[in-house]
């Protein structure tokens, strides 16, 4: 196969995994050409995307899904693969989106470094710090997803300490479920006198898992933790039996922080969302 089949089957792969890994915690409401998906369940809101690779949504087609997510109380978020849907871009824009073309990347396994010194720790969901390892995962999360960026600031941990809120009830079930069964792999970066300082996400289906929400703490960038934390996942995929591990990154800037660990660009992942 060439170099260009080659891809084309990759992404269509993406595809199937983007359109499948919201199945098992959303119904799907069709709208012909956009299918979204509502959660059911606590979990994290989800989007609407094309529902096939020769429906071409139009304006209206995405007015409608808006107005049924704002109906439901849902993000109005969008996401597709550009390389397999070209011209989502124009008219998303045209029902007044704001579009992130996001690196799409793809692990190659060969280029994957050893492990570092640096203290990755996998959570483990049958140990009674569970609870508590979430909080601090989505913490750093929250924080460092308000300042994006690879540069670093003053937030750090009195700001993530803040932001804990630990999980409980279904919410907690569900999230240890998940982890038990072999959907999600979450870890953290740890610091003496510092604590949590990086966190990152796996959900994993079949043989393909994405890799979402690596962050690290503005105070504390700069020392390689979303690189090597994001390696540690990766790792742990591999040995799980998963063949294809990729992400989307925010920018080329972070896209280069992966690239460090093995990924490589194959495509742009679009992510829509309303103007402010």
């Amino acid at each position: 196969m060439s170099d260009s089949g080659t891809t084309g089957a990759l992404l269509s792969r993406l595809e199937t995994f983007y359109d499948a890994a919201p199945r098992d915690r959303a119904r799907v409401e069709d709208f012909g050409s956009l299918l979204l998906f509502v959660n059911e369940g606590p979990s994290w809101p989800f989007y609407a995307r094309p529902a096939s690779r020769t429906a071409i949504p139009d304006a209206a087609d995405i007015m409608a899904v808006r107005a049924r997510q704002r109906e439901l109380g849902l993000p109005e978020a969008f996401e597709w693969v550009h390389d397999l849907h070209p011209d989502l871009l124009a008219v998303a824009r045209s029902a007044g989106l704001v579009v992130l073309e996001a690196p799409l990347l793809v692990l190659d396994p060969d280029a994957l470094p050893a492990a570092t010194d640096v203290p990755v720790r996998l959570l483990d969901p049958a140990a009674p710090a569970f609870p508590a390892d979430v909080a601090a995962r989505r913490a750093v999360a929250a924080v460092g997803f308000a300042a994006p960026g690879t540069a670093r600031a003053a937030e750090g941990p009195d700001e993530r300490d803040a932001a804990l809120a630990e999980p409980t009830g279904a919410g907690l079930a569900h999230e240890r479920q998940r982890h038990l069964d072999g959907r999600a792999v979450s870890a953290l970066v740890e610091v003496p006198g510092e604590g949590a300082v990086a966190s990152g996400y796996a959900q994993a289906l079949d043989s393909a898992a994405e890799i979402v929400g690596v962050a690290t703490l503005p105070a504390a960038r700069r020392r390689g933790y979303a690189a090597t934390l994001t390696a540690a996942l990766a790792r742990r995929l591999l040995a799980d039996g998963v063949t294809t591990v990729f992400l989307s990154a925010g920018s080329d800037d972070i896209a280069r922080v992966y690239a460090r660990v093995g990924f490589r660009r194959v495509g742009t992942a679009c992510i829509a969302e309303p103007t402010a």
